[in-house]
């Protein structure tokens, strides 16, 4: 299974936590809202799946970097509105990141990605047996 990166550990809820600034996620400046994820497996490859509703295929961003994955999405939106005397200009900011490591039993160069109605799929195909027995090699000793 591909173990997962945070950058939190779980730290379970005390009453002095609903007063810290950290417990309503949507107010906090330092996090944002991670992507529900699926991962699944099966002879040939891993799978995932991310539900990131709502975004462009442009702002998703996917990387593998020292044997680690790691999906990204970075977005910003500014509106303006001037109408009947009234003047409005709001903007928002959205990013997340999850990284994943990958095991040594796959082919990193072959990962393909597909993101359609919201959802955006993941796979990270298995080496062939042929290509695992290639990075077995015996070193002599002197």
């Amino acid at each position: 299974m591909l173990p997962m990166i945070t950058r939190r550990s779980y730290k379970p809820f005390t009453l002095s936590d609903f007063f810290n600034e950290d417990f309503f996620p949507t107010f906090n400046r330092n996090t944002g809202t991670l992507p529900a994820v699926n991962i699944r497996e099966d002879e040939k490859a891993f799978y995932l799946e991310l539900a990131v509703p709502g975004m462009d295929k442009k702002d998703l961003r996917i990387e593998v970097k020292d044997d680690v994955l790691t999906i990204s999405s970075e977005h910003k939106e500014t509106k303006q509105d001037e109408s009947e005397g009234y003047r409005r200009k709001e903007f928002s900011y959205s990013s997340f990141c999850r990284s994943f490591y990958l095991p040594e039993d796959v082919n990193g160069e072959r990962i393909g990605a597909i993101y359609k109605d919201g959802i955006l799929n993941v796979e990270i195909p298995k080496l062939e047996e042929e290509k695992k027995k290639e990075k077995i090699r015996e070193i002599s000793i002197s």
